[in-house]
């Protein structure tokens, strides 16, 4: 709640100015029952219809004051909140695309989704009730007390007696609410973390006829969100029939007392008027405190919700380079992992003791079975994460030395599991670099992918659906490598990114690389033998640990594994390069 009144503090003014024209409007609100009293009892009886039109119309121009002074605040309010709800909203959305992997890993993808739709929705409504009702309410209430002590002391002593009963329970109903809001939007994370997983999955949920099945695992998670939030809105509900038990109470006792004053000729019927419409009042007063510390309740926990993501620490600053450096192990390398460890844990290592170089222009394939550390080990190359122990190095410099921006630049990557996104190819394969048309069209032809392009109604200027759906998967892995070469980069990962490309295509695709990328660096991971054959350097892993390094040729005599992909892959005819060795990709 502290980190949401930095963004408030700026609007103060504002904020000022409608809480000034709330209060006289609420004070213009206290005045109407005070001057039907005054008409009854004093004006009335004289008989004087000037006197009594007079009264009349001062009434009705304070009611239209009422209207005016409600209505112009409610409007700024509103903008308010609008304001300051898209600013926190910004910066959530900046914050979010910041974090580590390791951070969102922590918090996970749909609680930050929650955070930034649901959460800030909570917050903004917040803000708006709070300037709605933050200042009539107390003031309607506080005032009517004061009025009808001021009025009837006797009467009003009754409705008084009833707020210190009214204010604890409110904070005790309060006290409890909060925390039941903080485990309701836990229950909307894991709900959001169901329905993305059924939307992006829909495809094998139908192919295997598994929809019943996540019907009930929706329900399971739907049902426990719905009785989460009947337990929290039950329990804040209960304020509204104490409020008004209390005040109840308060009428009957006023009226009893009220009817004995004037039959005893102490006070008048136009002062016990008066204090039924002061009741209403300060009913209606209660009711919207009661209300505003509901929503207060569900703000309040979201803001919290929304204030851990944005004090989060940046987890991945860069070194300062006054701090000691490492000395460079060989001028010529280019990329380093020295004696490299890491975990995702941080209690048992997902890779131990990687240690490599490779040379400007070479090119590292790397092979493995599912979940040897491949693309562990690029995220610690493009720094995703930060290495456990060991040091990974870029043209000699330690990659927590260099800026993210300046870091990210050298990357060309296409990631097992990349994204498409709903806009023309071109907007694709440029995604925001500015980028020529002819960088783009070489980028395509490079990645085998200017031929289905050109045989689309629109070329490059055809739109495409969410995720690329309204392409085969061959297609999409050559889209997304065409992103990856068409910024030149000094450094091309690609992460199993043509296991969905025939074997023509595949070779066509490498063959490109090579001729026109010789001075890239290149990172392939693959599942095929052939995509990596031809690599200057070939690593394989196993359960994160390395257990073979070296040529085609030289795996072929001294790994065991390596020997058995390519035999099942290859055959035995195939086992060997050919006499004459290609280019360096």
């Amino acid at each position: 709640m502290k980190r949401l009144l930095g963004y408030i503090r700026p609007y103060l003014m504002r904020m000022s100015a409608g809480f000034f024209i709330k209060f006289m409007g609420a004070l213009m609100d206290l005045l109407i029952p005070w001057m039907l009293s005054k008409i009854i009892d004093d004006v009335i009886p004289t008989g004087e219809v000037p006197n009594i039109l007079l009264w009349g119309g001062l009434m009705v121009v304070a009611s239209g004051v009422v209207y005016a002074f409600n209505v112009i605040p409610n409007r700024m309010a509103a903008h308010v909140a609008r304001d300051i709800t898209e600013e926190v909203r910004m910066d959530l959305y900046e914050k979010t695309s910041s974090l580590s992997c390791n951070q969102v890993d922590r918090l996970t993808i749909p609680s930050l989704i929650s955070r930034i739709t649901s959460d800030t929705y909570n917050v903004h409504r917040m803000l708006n009730m709070m300037q709605r009702l933050g200042v009539r309410a107390p003031i309607l209430l506080v005032g009517g007390l004061i009025v009808t002590m001021a009025m009837e002391p006797r009467l009003g002593a009754v409705l008084l007696a009833m707020m210190p009963l009214m204010g604890l329970t409110i904070w005790l109903i309060s006290r409890k609410g909060i925390p039941m809001y903080i485990e309701t939007q836990k229950r909307v994370d894991q709900m959001v973390q169901t329905v993305r997983e059924n939307i992006v999955g829909i495809r094998i949920i139908k192919a295997l006829s598994k929809g019943s099945y996540e019907r009930k695992r929706f329900d399971g998670v739907n049902a426990a969100l719905s009785r989460q939030e009947t337990k929290a809105g039950v329990t804040m509900a209960t304020t509204n029939p104490m409020m008004n038990l209390f005040l109840n109470f308060g009428l009957v006792f006023v009226i009893l007392l009220g009817a004995f004053l004037v039959n005893s000729g102490i006070t008048k019927i136009g002062k016990i008027i008066a204090f039924q419409s002061y009741f209403t009042i300060i009913l209606t007063a209660v009711i919207s405190l009661s209300r505003m510390f509901v929503i207060l309740s569900k703000g309040t926990a979201s803001a919290d919700r929304i204030a851990e993501v944005l004090d989060l620490p940046e987890e991945l600053t860069p070194i300062l380079d006054n701090e000691k450096r490492e000395e460079q192990a060989d001028a010529d390398e280019f990329v380093a992992f020295d004696h490299v460890s890491f975990s995702y844990l941080g209690q048992q290592d997902n890779l131990s003791d990687i240690s490599f170089t490779l040379k400007k222009g070479e090119t590292l394939g790397i092979i493995g079975s599912t979940g040897s550390g491949k693309s562990t080990l690029v995220n610690l190359l493009m720094r995703l994460y930060d290495v456990s122990d060991g040091q990974v190095r870029i043209d000699g410099v330690d990659v927590r030395r260099i800026p993210d921006e300046k870091l990210h630049r050298m990357f060309g990557v296409v990631f097992q599991s990349d994204v498409l996104f709903a806009d023309t190819i071109r907007e694709n394969i440029d995604f925001g670099r500015k980028l020529t048309m002819r960088q783009i069209e070489d980028a395509a032809r490079q990645a085998q992918a200017e031929e289905f392009i050109l045989d689309r109604e629109d070329s490059f200027e055809s739109q495409l659906a969410i995720r690329g759906s309204n392409l085969s998967g061959g297609q999409r892995q050559r889209l997304l490598i065409a992103r990856a070469l068409a910024g030149q980069p000094d450094i091309l990962i690609l992460d199993d990114s043509s296991s969905a490309l025939d074997y023509k295509t595949d070779a066509s695709l490498r063959q490109a690389i090579r001729e026109n990328h010789q001075k890239t660096t290149s990172i392939i991971i693959a599942q095929r033998i052939s995509s990596v054959m031809q690599a200057d350097h070939i690593l394989v892993l196993e359960n994160g640990r390395e257990i073979g390094y070296g040529t085609h040729d030289q795996l072929m005599e001294n790994c065991a594994v390596y020997q058995e992909i390519a035999g099942s892959q290859l055959g035995d005819g195939k086992l060997h390069t050919p006499g004459k060795k290609e280019v360096k990709q």
